[in-house]
């Protein structure tokens, strides 16, 4: 009994994690849409235009708030959800899907966060990708193209243009739907373990009628032998 409830309350908890990364998700991808009306990806152009949206437009403030807090909120929900599908591991196929897509999107989050650091073009964005294109230089064999397919060479305008372009769209189009997909496994999980219980539930209540009716059958039998020499 202790095991049921253990398994419905990951399994519910799950599912609400699923709905929270699906909604941080799309408020996330609105509020990148609305800032990117004014957004310049250039060297110079983009801490102006951020701040810009930040002092000038109408409520661009508060746009530019929701898209770091929804950004950032959602890498925390989906790492809580990895350890809470974990617990409640089922080996099943939709549980699979569920695992396989939440690391997945939990990657393009983190990904998200990371491209992210460049296009405000700020001292801090500036030196620490300077620091991270060093270590992804390091890379044996491969690190030199990876640096210059991210950076097109120097930190420059390139540079912004290619993090703008996979964070606004490679990765924020793949996040949505690994969310999408996410969802739709655990709510199919859940669905396939409510079955289950149910089937449970009703064997367990047909299972005394049976028996109940055997007993009787046997009861009846019996006594038809004795009316029979009673007869006799």
């Amino acid at each position: 009994m202790n095991t049921a409830r253990y398994e419905f309350v990951l399994r519910r908890l799950a599912t609400i994690l699923a709905v929270a990364i699906l909604t941080l998700s799309l408020l996330s991808a609105v509020s990148g849409m609305l800032l990117a009306f004014y957004y310049e990806p250039t060297a110079g152009g983009a801490y102006q235009s951020l701040e810009f949206i930040t002092t000038q437009v109408s409520f661009g403030w508060l746009i530019r708030g929701i898209h770091n807090l929804a950004g950032n909120g959602v890498i925390v929900v989906a790492l809580v959800e990895i350890v809470v599908m974990f617990l409640g591991r089922q080996f099943r196929p939709s549980w699979l899907t569920a695992w396989i897509s939440g690391i997945f999107f939990t990657l393009s989050a983190i990904g998200l966060g990371w491209t992210a650091m460049i296009i405000d073009w700020t001292q801090e964005g500036f030196w620490r990708l300077k620091v991270e294109l060093g270590t992804i230089e390091a890379i044996p064999l491969i690190g030199s193209q990876i640096r210059e397919i991210l950076t097109g060479g120097a930190v420059n305008t390139t540079t912004v243009a290619h993090f703008y372009t996979l964070h606004s769209y490679v990765l924020a189009i793949g996040a949505i739907v690994l969310a999408v997909v996410h969802l739709g496994a655990v709510l199919l999980q859940e669905l396939e373990q409510s079955q289950g219980g149910i089937k449970i539930r009703l064997e367990g209540l047909v299972a005394p009628l049976k028996a109940s009716i055997a007993n009787e059958k046997k009861e009846s039998e019996a006594k038809v032998p004795s009316l029979v020499n009673e007869k006799e």
